[in-house]
């Protein structure tokens, strides 16, 4: 064999051995509300929890985490695709030195876009509060391992917000003749709560994210609370849809606006609307029998109240879409997580995840 072949084997070789066998996964923040929250509100004095059987039934540990779910939730599943290990509640007393390097989950059931979303579950993380947080907490990372190695992990890692939802179910629509509604009419409210989201996400890219999925509301009026105060014959309710109808494709075209602002394709418009539709109806499709009645509840669809120890709870969670009055279960999370990573333009504009991490490892040259 040439020598100058049997150099180049031997150093290959050196660097194979001095390199990990596989490169970390990146860092992965989320902010938003219930469907996102992993535990943040356990912290907190507040009736926007989920720390309590049933909830966490086919979770691993077979325990109530804080996330309003059977098992996983969508952060956890995404998650998984990374090959990371679910980022810690940002409460937790967990979150410490090596910890801080997976990232962070800021989300908190019950906030909205909008500050006066969810005031009837009095101690939350708001938004402004969630971004502060995460101003605090890249100051112990810096702390850690230094401003350019945190500055790093911060533009390389992957950001998950889901908002909107709330401001209607928990604030326009919450009761009749409320304050919002008396003062905007529904054009007019998701036209304002927009361009307050904007504001929100523009804070979001100053503060280092770079690469941001950024979810619609899925449809609002077709889940079992909704269906239970409205509907009679299993139709969704149709002054939350308009509102849904209205809401994503101006959102959709915010970010596209903030794209063209910031010279790139930081921010992924994700279509939960169509990726919770899909399996509305068409269930038998994803493996459901049930799409309307909520697999732990009471009442009407088993939409009325709160998911509690005294709730009736079915069996067979995989053939629910719904776990909770308001919430999906793991199964249909897991739907919902796999138009994220492989839906077409649709589903993710301008490309869905995997194109993002295969992009972003050939651009770092993994």
């Amino acid at each position: 064999m040439d020598a100058s072949l049997v150099a180049l084997l031997v150093v290959s070789l050196l660097c194979a051995a001095a390199a990990p066998a596989e490169s970390a996964a990146r860092a992965f923040f989320v902010f938003g509300d219930s469907l996102v929250d992993n535990g943040n509100n356990n912290y907190l004095l507040t009736t926007a929890r989920a720390d309590a059987p049933p909830y966490g039934i086919d979770f691993p540990t077979h325990r109530a985490t804080g996330r309003f779910s059977n098992g996983l939730n969508i952060p956890d599943i995404i998650s998984e695709h990374l090959g990371a290990e679910p980022a810690l509640p940002y409460l937790s007393p967990e979150l410490r030195g090596d910890k801080l390097l997976v990232g962070a989950n800021f989300a908190s059931a019950g906030v909205g876009i909008l500050n006066d979303t969810g005031v009837q579950f009095v101690n939350i993380i708001r938004i402004g509060d969630q971004l502060q947080y995460f101003q605090e907490y890249q100051q112990k990372l810096r702390a850690l391992i230094g401003d350019e190695q945190a500055t790093r992990l911060v533009n390389q890692a992957l950001v998950l917000i889901t908002l909107g939802g709330n401001d209607f179910v928990n604030n326009y629509f919450l009761v009749p003749m409320s304050v919002r509604s008396r003062q905007f009419a529904l054009p007019d409210y998701v036209r304002f709560i927009v361009s307050e989201y904007r504001k929100i996400l523009a804070r979001l890219y100053d503060l280092g994210a770079r690469r941001v999925i950024v979810t619609g509301t899925g449809p609002l009026g077709c889940v079992p609370a909704e269906l239970a105060l409205h509907s009679r014959g299993g139709e969704c309710a149709a002054e939350l849809m308009r509102a849904v109808d209205l809401f994503n494709p101006q959102l959709a075209d915010a970010v596209r606006g903030l794209n063209r602002d910031v010279g790139a394709d930081v921010f992924v418009a994700a279509n939960t609307y169509l990726a919770n539709f899909d399996y509305l109806t068409s269930p038998r499709r994803f493996g459901f029998t049930n799409v309307q009645e909520a697999c732990c509840g009471q009442g009407p669809y088993n939409g009325v109240g709160l998911c509690t120890p005294a709730s009736s709870v079915c069996a067979d969670r995989g053939a629910y879409a719904f776990w909770d009055a308001f919430h999906p279960t793991e199964r249909a999370n897991r739907v919902i997580v796999d138009q994220f990573m492989h839906g077409g333009t649709d589903y993710m504009h301008p490309v869905n995840l995997s194109t993002i991490l295969a992009m972003d490892r050939q651009q770092e040259g993994l």
